[in-house]
């Protein structure tokens, strides 16, 4: 990574050689591997780009697939029944395409990398496969760099829209010291205590592990929704219970901007499910390693999140809003100020004009600008590319065009 600005101010992280972009102009096939509410989402904003000439909808279950496939003019779309986990059907599906953007739950995400770097196919997902940027993503920096492929990791929601709200915010101080994001929603459906706008799987293992916080310029560990405290989000959200849990912002926003000494993300879990999470880690029914029941292996977090409802089936019922806040503090003019950026979006709203829920919606929507970006040529390095590199000022003016509410202040402390 580079030396800070003298100044404190953002630089670019370290990044692969530069060479032209793949698709500038041309025609380029797209693969959407996962088609759940964020997938779609997604797949519906890149098939409007001028540059797609195919898109393959792909996942093992494809009903939701054939219903958007129906929905996009002309014989663009198409359907494929796929098992994004076997290595051999995915490496055939990724010769066939320009762009993978990869939405299944992140942990599976990482074989998806891997193959597309083997077959010399650009890679696109919602968050980065990897626990951290350790060894392994260093390893995956350098199979990706090797494969010429860029790969652009963590481009959803959270990662993504919220990195480069901080990266915006960060750019108006003279110095960067800290940035907190915060995520909070009053979503509720009649009739159910328990559920998620988004993957239950990811949902589940974001409960499970150790926090990563970024303490002092290095990161540490808390113990799974262990750090409990009250935010005060925007009205008409308010305040709301958060807890620091394990995210890519973490780790990905001291990477571009290196003055930083303070990193965290903080969630708004409701406090029934944080103690049903915690006598479900005690049963030890949130494991990722399969175990044997009645000769079947099976993984234990699998069968809680099948359990849960599908977001897909919830997304009429869905009622509240959604918002995420990032707050970067340090100083402006020798002063102590709090740049602070942020969106809400209200679930009902967000169904009838787009009929999924705003978290879908916004994680889809991040994942599409930056897709797009690629698309058009504004990403060229090649190796792995997170949010923090891409230009913030393209990606706020597309984030407006769709409808999205982006509001912004500067706070004196």
């Amino acid at each position: 990574m580079r030396s800070p600005n003298s100044d404190g101010t953002p630089v670019d992280t370290e990044r692969p050689t530069t060479v032209p972009p793949r698709g500038s102009g041309e025609s380029m096939d797209i693969v959407q591997l996962g088609c759940g509410v964020c997938g779609l989402v997604c797949a519906e904003q890149v098939a409007r780009h001028p540059n797609v000439d195919h898109l393959i909808l792909a996942d093992r279950k494809t009903e939701a697939a054939e219903s958007l496939a129906s929905r996009i003019p002309g014989d663009k779309a198409m359907v494929r029944t796929v098992d994004g986990t076997d290595p051999t059907h995915l490496a055939k599906l990724l010769k066939e395409c320009d762009v993978v953007v990869a939405a299944m739950p992140w942990r599976l995400n990482r074989i998806v990398l891997e193959t597309a770097a083997r077959v010399g196919t650009d890679y696109v997902d919602f968050g980065m496969p990897f626990d951290g940027t350790g060894p392994d993503f260093d390893r995956a920096s350098d199979v990706c760099s090797g494969g010429g492929i860029t790969a652009l990791l963590g481009m959803g929601m959270e990662p993504g829209i919220s990195d480069v709200f901080a990266m915006h915010a960060a750019r108006r101080l003279d110095r960067a010291d800290e940035a907190h994001v915060f995520d909070g929603d009053t979503a509720s459906v009649e009739g159910l205590e328990f559920f998620s706008t988004w993957s239950p799987v990811d949902l589940l293992d974001e409960m499970s592990v150790p926090a990563a916080v970024f303490v002092d310029g290095k990161i540490e560990f808390v113990p799974p929704m262990s750090e409990r405290r009250t935010y005060a989000f925007p009205e008409p959200i308010g305040p709301l219970t958060v807890y620091k849990t394990n995210h890519d912002e973490t780790y990905f926003l001291p990477m571009g901007i290196p003055s930083l000494r303070h990193a965290s993300f903080n969630i708004h879990v409701d406090d029934a499910l944080v103690q049903a999470a915690a006598i479900l880690r005690k049963l030890g029914l949130l494991r990722r390693e399969a175990i044997d029941v009645r000769g079947v292996r099976v993984r234990p977090m699998d069968v809680i999140a099948a359990a849960m409802p599908s977001p897909a089936e919830l997304t009429d019922r869905i009622r509240g809003d959604t918002c995420f806040v990032v707050e970067v503090t340090g100083l402006k003019d020798g002063r102590k100020v709090k740049a602070r950026m942020w969106t809400m979006a209200s679930h009902e709203d967000t169904y009838r004009r787009h009929a999924t829920n705003a978290t879908g919606y916004l994680v889809g929507t991040g994942g599409a600008i930056a897709t797009e970006m690629l698309l058009d040529g504004e990403v060229r390095q090649k190796g792995i590319v997170i949010p923090e590199h891409l230009s913030t000022e393209s990606y706020l003016r597309r984030l407006k065009e769709r409808g999205v509410d982006v509001r912004e202040e500067l706070l004196d402390l």
